[in-house]
């Protein structure tokens, strides 16, 4: 029997993961990127001796990106090395700062040191909040989200009030800890998941314990070693991958896809086609309108997680006391938050992220200099992207930051590039300009997000952070993954490979 072929839309980490997967278990796989290296979001770009990660900086859970390679006997070693960071990350309140040790015991020390009987506190919420992750890294995320049915599970059953999904994760945190500064650290890692803490199920304390236990993990020469490593790890497979190759509309014929097509008029034929790129996108723009399974109105109702502004700056000098992770929380959260979520808006005083890869790996920039990655988180769709406001920003950053250390970088900048809505629109083709996909809320959630297979067109099947199991780059591992399976186990017949 001639193998099958599968076309795959786009080479983001699910987009990876996906081919890998299927060409694993004999498919032909023909990936097509519109740009000219593969990664998705996960892009890189080197300038003036600087090298600069796109898009995700943090490196969490690894025992799923464990799991992606030792699927095809291979280890992480084999394509990178990995480094724990210690301290995680600094958090920079309004009067101090704070170093997250990697270590256990002391940051219990610390929390006892902030609030006595914290320490205590903490080993209870992390029992829960490891429970949480065992059973929803075994039990939930490695389903389709196809139908209720496959939470019907018995351990899943008598777990259910352990697993606190009907609880908001903002007042389970407070039943444990008083402190404020504990609470806003305890409920930071949501903030990757796209929704306020009272609007995030409690489920999700299981990011608790994959930063706080797991570890904070750094890529030895940036998280694009990664993408490298699954890119080579691909192609070993027999992948191939066709850059600069814009896909322009997915081939339907008596309701089943047979390909796709490309800009320059070429036609690709397969058994399969999997969006591994924007959902909305491929949707609206790659499909005839009988061909969607969601509407207009539909796509306008979801919730989205942030969108981001971002900069790329490269400076000529050092900063004393920089940590590889820093979370400027100097200033109230609840204003930037309803600038989010509730009344979209340019912040006027917001929370920032700066990740400099340099602190630990001097590669990254060129000797005496840093490679400074700024993230703001802003309202998906925020109107007004231009170069005043990018200006207006980078210098509200640059205050802080040199209030913070004493180090003004606008003496010292080498290089600087900005990139927000617009860019994401452009470059990702991004739904709303989105960064991180959908909102994990509730209703938003397993068989209630967009689904991993067409409701209109056999044969199609979609990929990434806007399907289950959600945003973030080991969901996008476990995405792919989940979509190969289901591909492979409903168009070859009898062959059941994957685990739900």
């Amino acid at each position: 029997m001639l193998p099958k072929k599968a076309s795959i839309i786009g080479s983001g980490f699910a987009g990876l993961s996906a081919a890998t997967f299927l060409a694993h278990h004999g498919w032909e796989v023909d990936v097509f990127e519109k740009h000219d290296q593969p990664g998705g979001r996960c892009r890189h770009f080197k300038q003036e001796g600087f090298t600069f990660d796109m898009g995700p900086s943090w490196y969490w859970m690894p025992d799923v990106f464990e799991h992606y390679f030792s699927s095809f006997g291979k280890k992480i070693d084999d394509y990178y090395t990995l480094h724990r960071l210690d301290p995680s990350y600094r958090i920079y309140w309004s009067d101090d700062h704070m170093d997250v040790p990697a270590n256990y015991r002391e940051l219990k020390d610390l929390f006892e040191s902030m609030e006595p009987g914290a320490g205590k506190q903490l080993d209870q919420f992390m029992s829960e909040a490891e429970y949480k992750y065992q059973v929803g890294i075994n039990k939930l995320v490695f389903k389709p989200g196809q139908s209720l049915m496959e939470l019907v599970d018995g351990e899943l059953i008598r777990g259910l009030f352990k697993l606190d999904v009907f609880k908001d994760i903002q007042s389970h945190i407070a039943r444990f800890f008083k402190h404020p500064k504990i609470r806003q650290m305890m409920e930071f890692p949501v903030l990757f998941l796209g929704a306020l803490p009272e609007h995030t199920p409690a489920l999700y304390s299981l990011m608790n314990y994959a930063d706080i236990k797991l570890g904070t993990w750094f890529p030895v020469g940036g998280m694009y070693k990664i993408v490298e490593g699954m890119h080579r790890l691909a192609v070993e497979k027999g992948v191939r991958f066709h850059f600069n190759s814009n896909v322009t509309s997915i081939e339907v014929e008596e309701n089943t896809a047979t390909g796709i097509r490309l800009q320059n008029g070429a036609l690709h034929l397969s058994d399969a086609v999997i969006g591994a790129a924007d959902y909305h996108f491929i949707e609206t723009q790659l499909l005839h309108a009988p061909h969607r399974s969601y509407s207009d109105r539909y796509w306008d109702k979801r919730v989205m997680a942030p969108g981001c502004l971002i900069y790329y700056v490269g400076i000529n000098t050092r900063i004393p006391g920089l940590q590889h992770h820093s979370l400027f929380f100097d200033v109230p959260f609840s204003d930037h938050a309803q600038e989010i979520y509730t009344h979209p808006s340019w912040p006027a005083a917001p929370l920032f992220y700066l990740s400099a890869t340099s602190v630990t790996d001097p590669s990254q920039a060129p000797e005496g200099g840093e490679n400074l990655f700024f993230l703001i988180p802003i309202a998906a769709g925020l109107d007004g992207d231009n170069e005043s406001i990018r200006e207006h920003y980078f210098n509200l950053l640059c205050e802080r930051l040199q209030n913070r250390t004493g180090v003004d970088i606008r003496n010292h900048v080498v290089i600087k590039r900005a990139y927000s809505y617009s860019n994401f629109v452009e470059d990702y083709n991004a739904f709303k300009g989105n960064a991180y996909g959908l909102a994990n809320t509730l209703m938003q959630t397993a068989h209630l997000k967009p689904s991993c297979k067409s409701k209109k067109v056999k044969h199609l099947y979609y990929t990434g952070q806007l399907t289950v199991p959600g945003p973030g780059v080991p969901p996008s591992l476990i995405s792919g993954e989940v979509v190969a399976g289901l591909v492979h186990k409903e168009i070859v017949p009898g062959l059941k490979l994957y685990p739900y």
